[in-house]
């Protein structure tokens, strides 16, 4: 073989050989170095609100939690200055059952609301009342805390749709 025809044969296989390379590199099993952005939990809290209670020793907490992330994420804890302990409840078949914690699905919602999940808070400093504000941090495995100014509605509040 000349040196000629060898030179023509390899500039006809450079080009595959390159493509053999980058294939073999894209399917090299390791994740890429930076973040997409889909990978992560982003949240966002609305809607929060309190009926001013009937009882002097518990009350409902209700709101939204918006997801646009790509990664699931849950609500493991609420806490609030004004209240001795707030729990996390899960309704099924009309009966309350105290949970550790509540999923926020990636991409998705977590409503509480009445009649169904919610937020139990107990042992009151003091009854609070319509108008009044109660400052609340809910607490996120993935997502850290989140601070949140809850209002005291009337008793009956229906927030609108």
């Amino acid at each position: 073989m000349t040196r000629t025809s060898r030179v023509r044969r390899f500039a006809t296989l450079l080009p595959l050989a390159t493509g053999l390379l980058v294939i073999s590199a894209c399917g090299s099993g390791q994740e890429p170095a930076s973040d997409s952005g889909g990978s992560r939990p982003k949240l966002s809290v609305s809607g929060a609100y309190m009926p001013q209670p009937v009882m002097k020793d518990m009350a409902g907490g209700f709101l939204t939690v918006k997801n646009t992330g790509g990664a699931p994420d849950k609500l493991t804890s609420v806490k609030s200055g004004a209240f001795g302990e707030a729990q996390l409840h899960r309704t099924s078949d009309q009966q309350m059952q105290h949970v550790k914690s509540l999923k926020v699905p990636a991409n998705g919602t977590l409503r509480l609301s009445r009649g169904g999940n919610h937020i139990m808070f107990l042992n009151p400093e003091r009854k609070p009342v319509k108008g009044e504000k109660v400052r609340v941090t809910l607490h996120f495995s993935k997502s850290g805390d989140i601070k949140v100014s809850m209002p005291v509605e009337a008793t009956n509040f229906v927030p609108k749709k």
